[in-house]
């Protein structure tokens, strides 16, 4: 994919960008809730917003989106897939750069364990891939093998973006669009590897990685 955006005409320009978008695109599965949240928003969704301010850090006060990017892939060694985020954000907070990392979840799982996508003969793709991984992140393969191998990408995405973008801050955000908050246990289980206790409707960290400052978010709730 190159390196050119265009302007979206609403939210259904999000579709073109999904691995499936005949099964991703439906009311009520994440990818068309998501899109269809954030493109209303005129900054951001109230309920991101609210989160926000909420969470009493300065840096989340008043955040200003500058550019937004649907299905952003970001490379990662070890093999030609992508780690295709489902929104990036370049952000501004307190008036620095912020890299805004957005998952968004209705009741689809965070996908498999770091243990499960290994598997018994791991290849040295993989081997090269996790090792870049947590590195980035600061983190030892045995504290991570019951952890989702999704979230651990997600957030490493955040950080590679604020290094390309010369930011001091990044944030992992899952946007949940659940009301019981399906899987936010296994999120709490990888926000915890930082020794931070995560929450719903809540921002924690951050946690300082090579110079760029990591926060975890948890939002829940629609557009309104």
């Amino acid at each position: 994919m190159g390196k050119y955006f265009v302007p979206s005409n609403g939210a259904i320009s999000w579709k073109e960008f999904l691995v499936d978008p005949e099964k991703q695109w439906k009311k009520g599965y994440s990818a068309y809730e998501l899109a269809n949240c954030w493109e209303d928003a005129n900054n951001l969704p109230p309920s991101v917003e609210r989160v926000f301010k909420q969470s009493q850090i300065p840096l989340f006060k008043n955040v200003e989106v500058l550019y937004g990017f649907p299905e952003y892939k970001v490379p990662l060694p070890g093999g030609s897939t992508s780690s295709q985020n489902d929104l990036y954000v370049l952000a501004k907070g307190n008036n620095e750069l912020l890299t805004i990392m957005v998952e968004g979840k209705v009741s689809e799982p965070f996908g498999e364990t770091v243990a499960s996508w290994l598997g018994d003969n791991p290849s040295n793709g993989k081997r090269i891939r996790l090792k870049y991984l947590l590195h980035i992140l600061g983190l030892n393969e045995e504290s991570v093998l019951n952890k989702r191998y999704q979230l651990i990408h997600r957030a490493a995405s955040a950080l590679i973006e604020a290094k390309n973008v010369n930011a001091n801050n990044s944030l992992m955000l899952v946007h949940s669009f659940s009301e019981t908050g399906k899987w936010f246990d296994d999120y709490a289980e990888f926000v915890k590897l930082f020794h931070f206790s995560p929450k719903k409707d809540g921002i924690v960290g951050p946690v300082q990685l090579d110079g760029v400052n990591l926060y975890f978010g948890w939002v829940t709730g629609n557009c309104s």
